[in-house]
């Protein structure tokens, strides 16, 4: 459990377009086996400590004939931002992933003071 303490409480909130890789021909949609695609996010405010992320897939555009498999994770998040990764693998077509995500933590305050 994360116990926030503090005076502030940051809530920041995105949708990052992960990849549309069915107009390009990319590897997510003509590819097969593991593939994986990252993209950074970095927060408008750093947080004073590290975070907790929730990402969730927001839209999906898939081939209808092969399976559907998939993983979204956020990770190395930091005070400063995170990647968003999506997995997939075998015979899995993806044309193209959104992903929301939210972030929440404390803020930096004007009365915390580091004297080292």
């Amino acid at each position: 459990m994360m116990r926030l303490s503090g005076h502030s409480v940051g809530v920041q909130q995105g949708e990052e377009l992960l990849f549309s890789d069915y107009q390009n021909g990319g590897e997510m949609w003509t590819g097969t086996g593991p593939r994986e695609r990252r993209t950074p996010v970095t927060f408008d405010t750093p947080f004073s400590e590290v975070p907790t992320v929730q990402v969730a897939i927001s839209l999906w555009d898939l081939d209808r004939n092969t399976n559907l498999r998939a993983d979204i994770q956020a990770e190395q998040v930091t005070a400063e931002g995170f990647e968003i990764v999506f997995r997939t693998w075998g015979d899995t077509r993806i044309a193209r992933i959104r992903a929301t995500w939210t972030a929440i933590g404390t803020l930096p305050h004007d009365d915390d003071w580091q004297l080292y």
